[in-house]
């Protein structure tokens, strides 16, 4: 059966009444949060990791999916009207779409945003589509050896892109690595590290984690930085629309941007930022109008925005296809898909296919959803800056206890969450990324257990893990991780912030 056909198939799973609820619900929460500033689409994810404890795995999963393409669309929102980027990857959009809401053109900015990230959402999720399968072929061919390679790629991936410090990742990566061993041995059946303590013998909870160092964490980081800086909403002036001379010169940066997002989204150690910040410098190369640049040029908002959602869906491609998370959202829907007993990889297209073309196909028409919730109901989203933020992050802090209690009523998980929060919290505040801490909670017990596999049948000799060309060129692909970021922060990021800088002052 080709592509084609399973993607029809997905449509059909996609599209029934519930499915179609839950992807409304997530488009309309992650443009909600993508809105907020400070509030991420990880956070969310996390957040409704417990609720969604028991509900259908499909339909949850599609609500997440739809959080994340929602919160890549709702960032614009802050950064133009706003000039507040709620992550990295909307520190372009900020630095020319607020200037243009500053001159009276706040809506054809919010305009090319969302048509931008319609386009290149589109084009990458068919990407997404018809790349996966080759990719999930490929991994059909792994051995526990090549497995552990992946493994550490992943590992190296997530410490080395989140964060400025590639030191300081490491250490969040360990410390996950550590929360990882306490439990039941999986090969001997030994406790470890369990201290005598019934509740630890089966391991940590990944959703508590998730949501400790998510939710509690990021909230307590967040409110502690007070109102440091004075907000000042641009109001939207004049037509949403935009005119014939906009779209002749945001058409190409929407497609340029697709082709650069996609797949470096898709790539180890990339990600939205990285994709919007080369995107931006690449419509300040090809643009005819470089002169309006820093000053609100309208290349500048629509290039980085389609670059920043084609990555999202090609985060999607080694999520899904070998269970790698390159972004702190795909490590939460990692564990989302654990929640239910799934893991994502080649086996998933075999063993659960309507799950996964069901997923996909549902970007699709989450896609259409957003693109109708954007534009018309702009004023509903520019509301949502006024929520006074005690009220916000009270409430975030009374849903996550809440959810994490009706998931799992026990005093010691409850102990576990607040402990967990301040250590996220701890983290935040001395600048240690939180996603490498949950990745090595969710994956190190599969990389152990594929390591000893891979040494029991070697009998001991470590050379075997790198004699093997696949699992050679992934431990390669792992020392780039490490670099790469390196040097592109240190050309493209570096010099694009600075601008940024220059233009605050």
């Amino acid at each position: 059966m080709g592509t084609f056909e399973f993607l029809l198939q997905g449509l059909v799973v996609a599209a029934q009444p519930m499915n179609l609820l839950y992807a409304l619900i997530g488009v309309t929460l992650g443009t909600a949060v993508g809105v907020l500033p400070g509030i991420g689409p990880a956070l969310t994810v996390a957040l409704l990791l417990p609720v969604t404890y028991k509900l259908d795995p499909a339909g949850s999963l599609i609500m997440f999916a739809g959080i994340y393409y929602g919160g890549m669309y709702g960032g614009s929102t802050t950064s133009i009207l706003l000039n507040t980027p709620g992550e990295s990857a909307s520190v372009v959009t900020a630095l020319e779409g607020n200037k243009m809401a500053r001159a009276g053109r706040g809506g054809p900015a919010l305009a090319t945003a969302a048509i931008g990230s319609f386009v290149a959402g589109l084009i990458a999720t068919l990407g997404l589509a018809f790349i996966a399968p080759f990719v999930v072929k490929f991994a059909l061919s792994f051995g526990p050896r090549e497995y552990f390679a992946l493994m550490v790629l992943a590992f190296v991936t997530v410490s080395a892109a989140f964060g400025d410090s590639t030191l300081r990742g490491l250490t969040a990566l360990f410390v996950g690595l550590g929360l990882a061993i306490i439990g039941i041995d999986q090969q001997t059946g030994q406790a470890r590290l369990s201290f005598g303590v019934p509740d630890l013998l089966d391991g940590i909870e990944v959703t508590t984690l998730a949501v400790a160092m998510f939710a509690i964490g990021e909230t307590l980081y967040v409110a502690c930085q007070g109102d440091r800086i004075p907000e000042k909403v641009e109001a939207v002036k004049g037509s949403v629309w935009m005119n014939a001379q906009d779209w002749a010169r945001s058409w190409k940066p929407w497609l340029r941007g697709t082709v650069i997002g996609f797949p470096i989204g898709a790539m180890p150690a990339g990600g939205a930022d990285i994709a919007s910040f080369l995107s931006y410098s690449a419509e300040k190369q090809f643009s005819a109008h470089k002169d309006e640049f820093g000053k609100g040029a309208i290349e500048g908002v629509a290039g980085p925005e389609a670059a920043n959602n084609a990555s999202a869906a090609g985060t999607l491609v080694p999520l899904l296809s070998l269970g790698l998370p390159t972004t702190a959202t795909a490590a939460i829907m990692l564990a989302g898909f654990q929640q239910y007993g799934l893991q994502p990889g080649p086996l998933l297209f075999a063993t659960n296919p309507q799950l996964v073309w069901g997923l996909i196909a549902s970007l699709l028409i989450a896609n259409f959803m957003l693109l109708v919730l954007n534009l018309p109901l702009i004023g509903l989203w520019v509301k949502l800056l006024t929520i006074p933020k005690p009220w916000l992050y009270a409430g975030i802090l009374l849903f996550a206890t809440l959810g994490t209690i009706g998931a799992n009523p026990s005093v010691f998980e409850l102990g576990m969450l607040l402990v967990f929060g301040l250590l996220g919290f701890a983290m935040r505040l001395f600048g240690y990324p939180i996603a490498p801490v949950v990745v090595g909670l969710i994956l190190g017990p599969m990389a152990e257990q594929q390591l000893r596999r891979a040494l029991a049948i070697s009998q001991g000799d470590v050379t075997v893990l790198f004699m093997s060309p696949i699992a050679a060129v992934l431990f390669g692909l792992a020392f780039l991780a490490v670099i790469v970021p390196l040097i592109l922060r240190a050309r493209g990021k570096g010099e694009v912030l600075s601008q940024f800088a220059a233009n605050e002052d």
